[in-house]
């Protein structure tokens, strides 16, 4: 993989952190020249425009273009002659944005039908012909294109697809410009045709079209081998105070269970039949100093996969990186934009360690921190040092994070928004407003600024106990949303409850309390209590109105082990009574839903073992047994099964 190439080329280069303010010249330096030969491995994002001309022999024919989101991976290889002119090859994959329309490159609706047609992946294979003058390189580009359609009919009782793999060229050109002796940063457009071609669909269906992509993007290159330069400053800390960081990683988890007894199923549960299915992420963390205390943070990330049973069938689901758009191919997905603005108050000074969410620093423990932009509410709310990140630790999401905490999210559980806080030597305030989605488990947003939204304040506590430190925080939401009421669809349910019916501006609300303790230098304990209303529809996270976790953090210096980690825990989910009669009914929530119900508290432990292969490279086994999933003493207990391999620079 390219994404893993780059990240064991970045672990193993010194120059993580750098600085871009240059040093005071006493007399004009020549301008920066690059050595452009050599090979190169990079990323890009941006917009892309698909036009389509399609048929359907016998039926109709239609145009449409679509727009929208794309990134994916680079790599090649230069070659500069004595004069300046440049001779390369690369080669590119460009995946779909989020959410799942990203992929979309052709449509056509009939009565009773339509046809959708989809990219998995575009890449091309192209030469490259510029003119570099010092740090800059003008180029032009053009060769062959391919792509992965997959076309799909549907209508209301059948669904066929079929995947065709589909030839084409591609040109363009861009500009590039060398940021260090490594790194270069580019702006690109690139036009790729696909002419005529035929599939056939099971039906007997025959289906044509001819497509034309236009993408305009931006990249960024690490150049491996050895570099050389003349009078490039290598962003290192030149100035004293680093100004860039870059972090990455990336994550497989395996997940399965064997058949277990069920009475019944409905459209949201776990299947009864033995499964597995897997997911992956892989992401960069690029971070950058703008000015005094203001700072940038970029989040570009891949993911592709599924959860057991299409990440349905629990209130605490058992992946944390399944979120609940699946994804065949990887998708692209810009997951993180903000500005923060730090303002010191002066006073005693701390050290702000370097993280994918935090450049390295000092700054007074008295400050002001503000943030806008795209970015999880859990990323500012809720932290929590032994069960916070699914990737390392807790992959159940009743005990990763509060299971009635319903915050603001799209399906991939990122949202917009802006925070505050008050650090002081033992506490902080925070205080949030973030959009709240347009309808339950969407990936739009209501932009009715502070007439829809979710508001948030949590107090944190800073302690020692018996000279152990220790953390408490509490939290409290409130959500006006446009929702549904459990009680509303029930009372005028004909059959089953159509709970859409009811939506209208509605006010949901509640608390969560947080605590971590350290033990000894080696464990920790946690618990969460987290509550909801439960009147109106769950939002964005998971079916669960009041939730109670317990666990343990043990790592493995005991047994000559230090940088492994084993952990256990249990979580009691429940429901309010309007939620679990609106179930009873036939109902179906977010992730919950069998079509009857014989309700119990649903009941979890999960446990795991963390294998340190490497400093930054972890393999996880993870048990998880689920009793009444979904809340349903008819179905279960559930034995899930997951393997996790991990690893970060």
């Amino acid at each position: 993989m390219i994404l893993a190439a780059l990240a064991a080329a970045l672990a193993a280069d010194c120059s993580i952190g750098w600085a871009t303010d240059l040093p005071a010249a006493a007399a004009p330096e020549a301008a920066p020249r690059l050595d452009w030969s050599g090979l190169y491995l990079g990323i890009h994002a941006g917009a892309t425009w698909n036009a389509a001309h399609t048929g359907l022999a016998g039926a109709a024919l239609a145009d449409n273009t679509f727009g929208n989101a794309s990134g994916g991976l680079h790599g090649g290889y230069n070659f500069v002659l004595p004069s300046g002119v440049l001779v390369g090859v690369e080669a590119d994959l460009s995946f779909p944005g989020v959410p799942e329309s990203s992929d979309r490159m052709a449509l056509l609706a009939l009565a009773g039908s339509r046809f959708i047609e989809r990219f998995d992946y575009v890449g091309t294979l192209r030469g490259r012909l510029g003119y570099a003058a010092g740090s800059w390189l003008a180029y032009v580009t053009g060769g062959f294109a391919w792509t992965q359609s997959r076309l799909i009919r549907e209508d209301a009782v059948e669904q066929e697809k079929t995947v065709a793999l589909r030839p084409g060229w591609a040109a363009g050109a861009g500009l590039e410009y060398a940021l260090g002796p490594r790194w270069t940063a580019r702006a690109e457009y690139l036009y790729s045709h696909f002419p005529a071609t035929r599939f056939g669909l099971p039906s007997g269906a025959q289906w044509t079209s001819e497509l034309e992509r236009h993408d305009l993007r931006l990249g960024l290159s690490y150049k491996l081998g050895q570099p050389h330069a003349l009078n490039v400053p290598d962003l290192d800390d030149l100035s004293g105070a680093r100004r860039w960081a870059l972090h990455g990683q990336t994550t497989y988890i395996g997940q399965g269970y064997p058949s277990f007894p069920a009475r019944y199923s409905g459209a949201n549960s776990l299947s009864p039949s033995a499964q597995a299915k897997a997911s992956w992420t892989g992401s960069l963390f690029i971070n950058a100093r703008l000015w005094d205390g203001g700072e940038v943070y970029f989040n570009p990330e891949f993911m592709q996969g599924f959860g057991v049973s299409d990440t349905v069938g629990a209130g605490g689901y058992p992946n944390g990186e399944a979120q609940k758009s699946n994804f065949p191919a990887p998708h692209y997905n810009t997951s993180r934009l903000f500005i923060r603005q730090t303002i010191g108050l002066g006073g005693e000074q701390e050290t702000l360690e370097a993280g994918p969410g935090q450049l390295a620093r000092t700054a007074d423990i008295s400050r002001l921190t503000v943030q806008v932009g795209k970015f999880a509410v859990t990323d500012v709310f809720d932290n929590n040092a032994y069960a916070k990140d699914p990737r390392r630790d807790f992959m159940n999401w009743s005990i990763w994070a509060p299971g009635a905490f319903d915050y603001s999210a799209d399906k991939v559980g990122l949202g917009y928004g802006a925070t505050v806080e008050l650090n002081q030597k033992h506490w902080a305030l925070r205080a949030g407003y973030f959009l709240a989605g347009s309808e339950p488990d969407s990936n739009n947003f209501d932009t009715r600024l502070f007439q829809r939204g979710q508001y948030l304040v949590e107090l944190e506590t800073r302690y020692a106990l018996f000279d152990r430190p220790g953390k408490l925080r509490a939290i409290a939401w409130l959500s006006s949303a446009h929702s549904g009421s459990y009680r509303e669809a029930v009372a005028n349910a004909i059959g089953a409850p159509d709970i859409e019916a009811t939506r209208r501006g509605r006010i949901k609300y509640g608390y969560v309390v947080n605590l971590e303790q350290a033990l000894t230098d080696d464990i920790g304990a946690f618990g969460r209590w987290s509550w909801n209303n439960g009147r109106s529809e769950i939002m964005a996270f998971t079916d669960i109105d009041s939730s109670l976790s317990l666990g343990l953090s043990v790592k493995g210096a005991r047994w000559g082990r230090p940088d492994d980690v084993f952990g256990i825990a249990g979580a009691i989910n429940a429901l309010s009574k309007d939620h679990r009669d609106f179930l009873a009914a036939g109902g179906y929530g977010i992730l919950v839903g069998d079509g009857a119900l014989n309700y119990r508290q649903e009941r979890i432990l999960e446990t795991y073992y963390a294998f340190a292969l490497a400093p930054r490279l972890t393999l996880t086994a993870n048990y998880q047994f689920i009793v009444n999933p979904a809340y349903n003493a008819d179905r279960g207990p559930v034995s899930v099964f997951s393997g996790r391999l991990h690893g970060s620079f």
